[in-house]
């Protein structure tokens, strides 16, 4: 009787404990850890690549241009402010002339002068070479007055000697000629120097151009070459960009280009490769470039906004080509996850180049035509079951 008991005790155990235990092993193959993996495919495709280049930079003016007086001085006005557009010529600022107006009406002055110099020396010079003539006249009548007998050789000594002072008298009247000439000269430099600095104390814009910085207020003093107002040229801004000289490959002038803007999320503007620098950055293995604006975009980018650039390399000849979110690295190899008759198996390859599309070529390791895992629900391993949908939830199509 009492086995009877216990063994309806264990049937009755039994009986809820298999039922649990089916349960348990059902949830446990359909969501559990030994549950089949979700995952999308892509089938391996062989079509030409036209390879893409991802930069980074900031964007640049190619033309800057700081404006500021030629000698020290106090900034007496500035006309603009930071953001203005200027025409080429318009006024920007101007300095304090201090005493250089009664400078220049000084050297005014001493221009006059040295004019009159001139003209006196002339005189002398004139007056000189009469005194000269004279004397010549009077030795030629004198020899012959003595060769007539009529004159003494002691007057006729003296003539010559008067002729002789005569022909010094007009080379010192010359020598006071030309440096009165040179000292004319002199002084009529000193006062167009004056002159142009009397004009360079107008701050004028070289061309058309954006105000960028404001560097100096009314009453600041500056030395010579110092910026009061920045300005630069805005067909001139470029995008100043950084590229990862692995894949540089290709890359050259004239190459067309995909410019982001920062400031503009989900604009792309058109752009060209203008040049690449001959120098590359051996720190961070770059290689710079400069790409400029097909069509300068308005309103008008701040400079040193940071920019996104794709360059479109040119086109490959036709390869296996997978997306690149197919690409894993398992045990530090790089492959995709292949599904076929024999199962999933990791197979190693290797990449090329990619294009703007997402799509990586692979050189080798997989044949056009195989199914590959793209995206997966949890990381997969050789032992992993996987169970095939059409798309990923939370993943965009």
């Amino acid at each position: 009787m009492k086995d009877r008991k216990i063994n309806a005790r264990t049937l009755a155990l039994l009986g809820v404990l298999v039922p649990l235990l089916v349960l348990f092993g059902y949830a446990a193959l359909r969501s559990g850890p030994l549950a089949p993996v979700p995952v999308t495919l892509t089938t391996v495709t062989e079509v030409p690549v036209a390879p893409a280049l991802f930069g980074v930079g900031t964007v640049e003016a190619r033309s800057t241009y700081r404006i500021g007086p030629t000698f020290a001085g106090r900034v007496s006005r500035v006309e603009v402010d930071v953001g203005d557009r200027v025409k080429a010529g318009q006024l920007l600022g101007e300095m304090d002339p201090v005493d250089l107006d009664d400078r220049v009406a000084a050297q005014d002055a001493a221009l006059r002068r040295a004019e009159s110099g001139v003209v006196a020396a002339h005189a002398q010079v004139g007056d000189a070479v009469a005194r000269q003539d004279y004397a010549l006249a009077q030795v030629h009548r004198y020899e012959q007055l003595l060769q007539a007998r009529t004159a003494s050789e002691d007057t006729a000594g003296a003539k010559r000697q008067e002729a002789q002072v005569a022909t010094a008298g007009l080379a010192l009247a010359e020598a006071n000629l030309e440096s009165a000439e040179q000292e004319l000269k002199r002084v009529r430099a000193e006062r167009e120097a004056l002159v142009r600095q009397r004009s360079n104390l107008r701050l004028l814009a070289p061309v058309d151009a954006l105000v960028v910085s404001r560097d100096a207020e009314p009453g600041s003093t500056v030395v010579a070459g110092q910026s009061v107002v920045e300005v630069v040229d805005p067909a001139s801004l470029w995008v100043d960009v950084r590229f990862d000289q692995l894949n540089a490959a290709g890359l050259r002038a004239g190459l067309g280009a995909r410019i982001a803007l920062r400031s503009r999320p989900g604009e792309i503007l058109a752009g060209q490769v203008l040049r690449v620098e001959p120098r590359a950055d051996s720190v961070t293995e770059e290689l710079l470039a400069k790409v400029s604006f097909s069509t300068l975009p308005d309103p008008l980018p701040a400079v040193g906004e940071l920019a996104e650039v794709t360059v479109a390399l040119a086109e490959l000849p036709p390869a296996t080509v997978v997306p690149n979110a197919a690409l894993h690295r398992v045990d530090g190899r790089l492959g995709v996850w292949r599904l076929g008759e024999e199962g999933l198996r990791f197979v190693e390859v290797r990449a090329g180049a990619t294009d703007l599309d997402g799509g990586i070529q692979l050189l080798d390791g997989v044949r056009a035509g195989d199914q590959v895992v793209v995206f997966s629900l949890r990381a997969l391993s050789a032992y992993s079951r996987v169970a095939v949908v059409e798309r990923m939830p939370g993943v965009a199509p």
